[in-house]
């Protein structure tokens, strides 16, 4: 199915505009925080990349607990709750006026979006068929990284002409707009659940802590079992990762290796994006034959070869193609990935692998982070890009000998 073909399902167009709406304020929100800590505040990078790391470490920490409730819940009443409490705790930022309240805010916010998450995919695939989940993945994806290319440019606009709190303000609205949207659509199960046996039933009855770390390992269990589905993980994880050790770096890398203006780490930043939105439109329109572990490969070779050019070619045209080829690449990985996951996944474990996957990510994106700036420190920029185009290339040697993922016929 091609993405016009999956937005005509009535709901799915709901969640995609749902998610047009949140994803919007969230970065409004977000850059605004920035904004005041980095001008107002006087942060340095340190404490601005915190803020990052505030947002994105209690999705890894919580991020697999998440999945037990969320196999367990009502999707619809989930997400709609999700939606409004994150609304009530945006506004929270309008007092804040330290950074610890700012950190604690969006720590706030990042644990309850810890359960919408893996609830959004359990919908996705229940109300898509499976020969259109790549598209609608892409869709969703591609809100996201138009998103972040244009929330920076209009949140600023906004903070200089009316104050960070119209941002604040949006955000909220965004989340109410969103919850609204879901509280439209028609979301059920997969398939019912299985009948149970009498031991299954004496084994239901355990509670607490005990009865959330057996289901905990049962998802768990099945990841690491499912040598593909391990593989799509460890592929996105480390897709992420490099990005996430990227982003910080291109800045130095343009500015000690280069000897280029500010404006040549605008182009360099602005053409990853650029790379990944053109990167999920061609996959979807002429790759629709082409196996999705190929796809995967594909990807993470392309990143390799991205780094390698920024590390053998330190130029500005070769900075330029370079950050392309690899955002083209990074949408080989993350629609092909997360559509192998929602095809080889039981239903009844959809939760559970989803947030597995995005505490995964998240953790991902948390070391890249922190990582950047030692390995920048101890080895030198182009190094660290060299290094993690070696570790993709040894990951591609490790799914070829011994994780080569099975696919799913599509329906």
């Amino acid at each position: 199915m091609s993405m016009a073909e999956v937005l005509r399902i009535p709901a799915m167009r709901r969640l995609w505009y749902a998610q047009i709406v949140s994803n919007f304020g969230d970065f409004l929100a977000l850059f605004a925080v920035i904004g005041i800590l980095t001008f107002q505040l006087g942060a340095n990078p340190q404490q601005v990349t915190a803020v990052q790391i505030a947002y994105l470490a209690p999705i890894a920490v919580l991020g697999i607990i998440a999945g037990v409730f969320v196999d367990r819940w009502p999707l619809k009443p989930t997400m709609v709750a999700s939606d409004l409490t994150r609304a009530g705790l945006v506004l929270l930022l309008i007092f804040a006026t330290h950074m610890g309240h700012f950190y604690a805010v969006l720590a706030a916010i990042s644990v309850v979006s810890s359960f919408f998450g893996p609830a959004q995919g359990v919908a996705i695939r229940s109300i898509v068929p499976v020969s259109g989940l790549r598209s609608a993945n892409a869709l969703m994806q591609q809100v996201m990284f138009i998103m972040r290319i244009v929330g920076p440019t209009v949140a600023a606009l906004l903070v200089s002409s009316f104050g960070p709190k119209v941002c604040y303000w949006a955000d909220a609205a965004s989340f109410v707009a969103s919850g609204c949207l879901i509280a439209t659509v028609t979301l059920g199960r997969i398939e019912p659940p299985p009948a149970q046996t009498l031991e299954q039933t004496v084994e239901e009855e355990a509670k607490g802590i005990a009865r959330i770390v057996r289901d905990m390992k049962v998802g768990f269990s099945f990841i690491f079992h499912h040598a593909g589905l391990l593989f799509v993980l460890l592929s996105l994880a480390a897709g992420i990762f490099v990005l996430a050790c990227f982003g910080p770096l291109i800045a130095i890398y343009v500015r000690d290796s280069l000897h280029a203006s500010t404006h040549i780490f605008g182009y360099a930043s602005g053409a990853i994006g650029l790379g990944i939105l053109l990167g999920m439109n061609t996959l979807n329109a002429f790759a629709k034959g082409v196996k999705n572990s190929l796809l995967v490969y594909s990807g993470l070779g392309g990143i390799a070869v991205g780094l390698l050019l920024l590390t053998l070619v330190p130029h500005v045209w070769s900075a330029l193609v370079g950050d392309l080829i690899i955002g083209f690449a990074v949408a080989g990985i993350i629609v092909p990935s997360q559509t192998m996951i929602q095809q080889e996944t039981p239903p009844a474990l959809m939760g559970r692998v989803g947030s597995t996957v995005m505490s995964f990510i998240s953790g991902a994106q948390v070391s890249g982070l922190i990582l950047s700036g030692y390995l920048a420190k101890w080895i030198g920029v182009r190094n660290v890009f060299a290094l993690c185009a070696v570790m993709l290339g040894l990951l591609i040697v490790i799914g070829k000998l011994w994780m080569e993922p099975k696919e799913v016929p599509a329906a």
